[in-house]
């Protein structure tokens, strides 16, 4: 049973003394590598591993195939400033190659957890000779695996996998008592600028998880148009996360006089704190025109743009 510190509880410096300590302890005079996304989550990890260990942790960016526009640049850009020197590393064939041919969400959360873990980072880890692979679980998403809700690609333990058996290397998961409401907090008191410790969440899987069927690279280059989109006109607007989805089926539409069965993508935008619950913000209706009109512009093969108003649960925040 893993204990909860709720941010209000949370002393910071007490927290990072602590972590820090048990995270040289484990790690000794051995080297940790941590795969670092950009997000609120592996931004805090990383930070409170270099506090721990230094050079002694090497930190690295996997490219996907499947991330946001632009992301490894600005992630590699963001942690310079910081310090923190971060490695790209390109899997994307390797990504693509298991996600092939895949529509159920199960599966394909488990092909990039396989891929994650077993391949790249396997590899990563026999080259460099790491034991430990530091990472950014959080409380939330282990209760939403172990609850059956969906299965988190970072969550073992309570699953009763053993990561060094499967694997070949431990994992430390500093934050596992934490919510994103907590995180925020520490990442604010371990140094990260407002414009990583308040990002708006984004999940393991990537895009991935806001395509409805197969992730081929075709399908989630739309994705990723329309969540420039969407990000850039809801970037003010406070709330927890918003993001495009693409939908599997295709819907009729007109374009230049003409029948035309193209794409649909669904709009979300949550309020919530600690994404156990969530409510779908009420945008303006101007705003979500203008949301639709710049999606129906800018993405080919788009003729229907939809907005999601039913709250978590029973629904979830992403969509698979």
């Amino acid at each position: 049973m893993i204990k909860e510190i709720k941010a209000r509880n949370l002393n910071c410096e007490k927290f990072i003394a602590e972590k820090t300590a048990e995270i040289k302890e484990m790690v000794g005079d051995g080297l940790a590598i941590n795969a670092l996304s950009g997000g609120v989550d592996s931004s805090t990890v990383t930070m409170l591993g270099h506090k721990a260990l230094g050079k002694k942790l090497r930190t690295v960016f996997i490219d996907n195939g499947i991330m946001r526009e632009g992301e490894p640049q600005q992630v590699v850009a963001f942690f310079k400033k910081l310090g923190v020197k971060v490695e790209v590393i390109d899997a994307r064939k390797e990504f693509f190659a298991a996600l092939k041919g895949l529509t159920d969400p199960e599966e394909k959360r488990e092909a990039i957890t396989q891929t994650f873990y077993k391949k790249v980072f396997g590899r990563l880890v026999k080259e460099s000779g790491a034991r430990y692979l530091l990472q950014g679980t959080i409380l939330t998403d282990v209760d939403e695996t172990v609850a059956g809700i969906k299965r988190q690609h970072n969550v073992f333990a309570q699953l009763g996998i053993d990561p060094k058996a499967t694997f070949g290397y431990h994992i430390l998961e500093p934050l596992i008592q934490l919510r994103k409401d907590g995180v925020r907090k520490l990442g604010k008191a371990l140094g990260l600028p407002a414009a990583l410790f308040q990002r708006i969440p984004f999940p393991g899987p990537a895009l991935a998880a806001r395509v409805i069927g197969e992730a081929t690279p075709e399908r989630i280059e739309t994705v990723r148009k329309a969540t420039v989109i969407v990000e850039k006109l809801l970037q003010d607007r406070k709330a927890f996360q918003y993001m495009a989805i693409l939908h599997e089926d295709r819907v009729t539409g007109m374009r230049d006089g003409k029948r035309d069965f193209g794409l649909q993508i669904e709009l979300r935008c949550w309020d919530s704190i600690d994404a156990r619950t969530a409510k779908p913000t009420r945008l303006p209706y101007p705003l979500l025109e203008k949301l639709a009109g710049e999606i129906l512009r800018k993405v080919p093969g788009v003729v229907s743009v939809t907005y999601n108003i039913a709250t978590k649960p029973p629904s979830t925040i992403e969509a698979i």
